[in-house]
């Protein structure tokens, strides 16, 4: 089966560990009004409140101890200078610490001891990441349950999402740890860079403009799934120059989330794609999903202008935008674009 590689299915936080007794650590969870943010560059000032789906935060000074769930909080920490002493073990793609390749780097490069990681999903470690006594906890882009963030919030103060598991933009999702920190124009500053980053390497290419595709995935026989515009891995193929399949547009997840199963006998709705991106769990599996008349008979995949991988790091890498998986990313996908653009006449 070639499980999708959304958020839900490999990192999503959809339970909860056993209940422990937890020594208070760092400041602890308060009530605090609608969001008040600190103003300035550097440390910023303190208290800094962000309510969010699960509760509110107040942070009532710097936080030396970040621990991190979820993807992209622990890279745009980093980015601002702050390197966590604890973060969610990636079950996928990473090294036998439980690190992608641009975590160790950039700690590494700091002279920095590799954090402590920790099991997520259903089975979220609060023993371990209490043993590390934080003063802050990021999630803005995590699973995390009412029940782990009570749990979490015993300690000290949590940041979750604003809405909705699994779906906050990596723009939020900068602003909102930047926040976290008192270093919000810090923020913006690592926003505005990434942005050119990735409009530097859209002028690269300008032959790329304007081709439409659309980013799938299954989960087994006879299903299709497609990640809609707003998710991550979509945004970041989009900042590149290229254009989502407007039938992704009309597509809408009941549960809120951004992405959608449409079914195979669907596939039809992607014959405007010229290109496809995808990811296959391993060789087996992709001979597996190919030989399904419907799904061989999507346009794209027919004339074989697919963008895949089967680097674990690099799909994961592809998942996410942030400050550190971008520049680690672009020079390995790029390549494999031009390639596919390049069998349309482009």
């Amino acid at each position: 089966m070639n499980t999708a590689f959304t958020r839900r299915n490999l990192l999503a936080l959809t339970g909860a560990t056993g209940l422990v007794t937890l020594a208070g650590c760092g400041d602890k969870q308060s009530a605090a009004p609608e969001s008040t943010a600190a103003s300035g560059v550097g440390q910023g000032t303190f208290p800094v409140s962000i309510k969010h789906a699960l509760g509110t935060a107040t942070i009532e000074k710097a936080p030396t101890k970040v621990v991190t769930i979820g993807q992209g909080a622990a890279e745009a920490a980093i980015a601002l200078g702050v390197f966590p002493v604890g973060m969610e073990t990636y079950t996928w793609g990473a090294d036998k610490d439980g690190h992608l390749p641009w975590v160790r780097e950039a700690f590494e490069k700091a002279g920095k001891a590799l954090p402590k990681t920790f099991a997520g999903g259903e089975q979220l470690d609060v023993e371990t990441i209490a043993t590390l006594e934080p003063d802050l906890v990021l999630a803005p882009w995590s699973g995390l349950t009412q029940k782990q963030y009570d749990l979490l919030a015993e300690m000290c103060p949590v940041v979750a999402y604003e809405k909705t598991p699994w779906t906050t933009t990596w723009e939020k999702e900068i602003t909102t740890v930047a926040t976290a920190l008192g270093r919000p124009a810090d923020g913006e500053k690592v926003i505005t860079d990434l942005k050119k980053t990735l409009s530097d390497a859209a002028a690269e290419h300008p032959d790329w403009e304007g081709t439409t595709f659309s980013y799938i995935y299954t989960q087994g026989q006879g299903t299709l799934g497609v990640y809609l515009p707003a998710e991550q891995r979509v945004a970041m193929i989009s900042s590149l120059g290229l254009t989502p399949d407007p039938a992704t547009a009309s597509i809408k997840a009941k549960d809120g989330s951004d992405w959608a199963l449409i079914g195979l006998e669907n596939a039809d709705k992607l014959d405007k794609s010229e290109l496809v991106f995808t990811w296959y769990l391993d060789p087996a599996t992709k001979k597996q999903v190919l030989s399904q008349p419907l799904y061989a008979s999507i346009p794209a995949i027919k004339r074989d202008t697919v963008v895949t991988s089967e680097d674990p790091q690099l799909i994961t890498a592809m998942s996410m935008i942030n400050p550190l998986t971008v520049p680690w990313a672009l020079p390995k996908i790029t390549p494999l674009i031009d390639a596919a653009v390049k069998k349309l006449g482009k």
